[in-house]
């Protein structure tokens, strides 16, 4: 009995702890009111997608036994790398939707380079991935930094990218925010939404996600099995190299900048987090996406919690820190 509870405990807490916290701070708490605003609600999602996107994609490479720090400064650079080629074209007289599309793409092809020599490292190098991702958090934050000369770049052009960065779908037409605008999903979150679906089926529904459980579970086994063990490890550092150049692009649209010292400044501890807290396993071989997503949720309610009890920003780390340690304690708890 106390086992099947616990196996209930392992595989829907994170749905009940999200549930709870939900509920307290909807119901229970003295911003309930606030915290209830659909404009609120939007708000959280909205600001939160990018490292959702972020998220997912860290959820396969943890999956396969390794991890990625350098999706903060991939995303730096991938945005700093939009707007560059984005401002030259325009300066050479291109339409502003042709600027915007070669941006974007050169944007993502960073992202997929990026990922591409990360997973190299790992995989021909023998270099383990926290050293190899953690020279390419120090290395391509450098290379963002050359190249806005340690400052900001600023979009030349900025209408369409605003209309992609704020735009969005209206979601109950009769519901007015308080600016007076009817209430949006915005582009960024159904973005986010997509990809966390695209993720959970590719984790979850083909063979290139068994074999990433495969590879983190035992890669020894998983060799004997006849398993492209580097080539499942180099697509997934490839596949999280792509979900950090589309968080960058889509902070990059909002702002229409990219500030190369702040853009994805400490994403790879949001994005760890919502992942441990979701379930899966630091030591690979376990995870599901959907569980990525209500971690995130989960610390996306707590950091609005924190907001709105007026508590001081320079504390926010020190309670992800803590929610990052218990969770992984947890697991070790629950293997034992």
């Amino acid at each position: 009995m106390l086992a099947r509870i616990a196996g209930l405990f392992e595989r829907y807490g994170v749905i009940v702890a999200f549930l709870v916290l939900l509920v307290w701070n909807a119901v229970f708490a003295e911003s309930a009111a606030d915290f209830r605003r659909p404009e609120n609600l939007r708000n959280i999602l909205n600001q939160n997608a990018a490292t959702g996107i972020v998220a997912v994609g860290m959820t396969l490479v943890i999956v396969a036994g390794g991890i990625d720090l350098a999706v903060g400064s991939v995303m730096a650079l991938c945005g700093a790398v939009a707007l560059v080629v984005a401002n030259a074209l325009a300066l050479r007289g291109f339409g502003e939707t042709s600027c915007v599309i070669a941006g974007l793409f050169a944007g993502l092809a960073t992202g997929i380079a990026c990922g591409t020599v990360n997973g190299l490292l790992v995989t021909l190098g023998r270099l383990p991935a926290f050293i190899a991702t953690l020279g390419g958090l120090v290395g391509y934050r450098s290379i963002t930094l050359a190249l806005a000369d340690a400052g900001e770049i600023r979009a030349a052009k900025t209408d369409l990218l605003g209309a992609i960065g704020r735009g969005g779908i209206p979601v109950i037409p009769s519901t007015w925010m308080e600016s007076g605008r009817t209430l949006t999903f915005t582009w960024n979150i159904i973005l986010f939404f997509v990809v966390a679906i695209v993720g959970q089926v590719l984790l979850s529904r083909t063979r290139y996600g068994r074999h990433l459980v495969a590879v983190g579970g035992n890669e020894t086994a998983a060799r004997y099995s006849a398993v492209a063990v580097d080539r499942v490890r180099l697509i997934a550092f490839v596949l999280v190299g792509l979900c950090s150049a589309i968080a960058g692009l889509m902070q990059t649209a909002r702002m229409a900048s990219v500030s190369s010292s702040q853009l994805g400044l400490q994403m790879e501890l949001d994005a760890i987090a919502a992942v441990v807290i979701g379930g899966t396993s630091m030591a690979g071989g376990k995870g599901r996406i959907w569980g990525t997503v209500l971690g995130l949720l989960i610390l996306a309610i707590i950091n609005n919690m924190l907001v709105m009890s007026a508590v001081s920003s320079h504390w926010h780390g020190a309670v992800k820190g803590m929610i990052i340690v218990l969770a992984v304690l947890i697991q070790r708890s629950r293997r034992a």
